[in-house]
């Protein structure tokens, strides 16, 4: 862990436009997703819709197709696509020296400070870049 940032391994692990889970004790499942771009993502691992496990989904661009019900969800914004309706929460990442790390307290679901809010933007700007 380096401050507010939790290490969970290399980039290496994930293969491109796959994603691999994180469980979290007391909380839910993160999925980590790598496109064909080279872009990482996490979200919760929960279809908004049937909770389907949006890891095992097919990836493309900056999107997932649950497997359970073939709902597009954004790897962005977390937020359903086309007619559906739906959000699933968003982990702010970065990557830094091959390895990736994620939001410590929104993997843990703490209460978020202005201070992460302020990490929050710098790793959208990470992934952005």
């Amino acid at each position: 862990m380096i401050g507010n940032w939790l290490d969970i391994g290399p980039i290496t692990q994930i293969e491109p436009g796959t994603a691999r889970t994180l469980p979290v004790a007391g909380g839910e499942e993160i999925a980590v997703f790598l496109t064909m771009r080279g872009e990482f993502f996490a979200i919760r691992n929960q279809c908004p819709h049937k909770r389907g496990p949006l890891s095992q989904g097919i990836v493309h661009g900056d999107v997932v197709t649950c497997p359970l019900h073939n709902w597009n969800i954004s790897l962005r914004s977390g937020k359903a696509l086309g007619g559906d309706e739906g959000c699933v929460p968003t982990i702010p990442l970065k990557v830094d020296a091959g390895r990736i790390y994620l939001l410590r307290s929104a993997v843990l679901g703490e209460p978020v400070s202005v201070e992460d809010s302020i990490v929050q933007d710098i790793a959208v700007q990470d992934r952005a870049a």
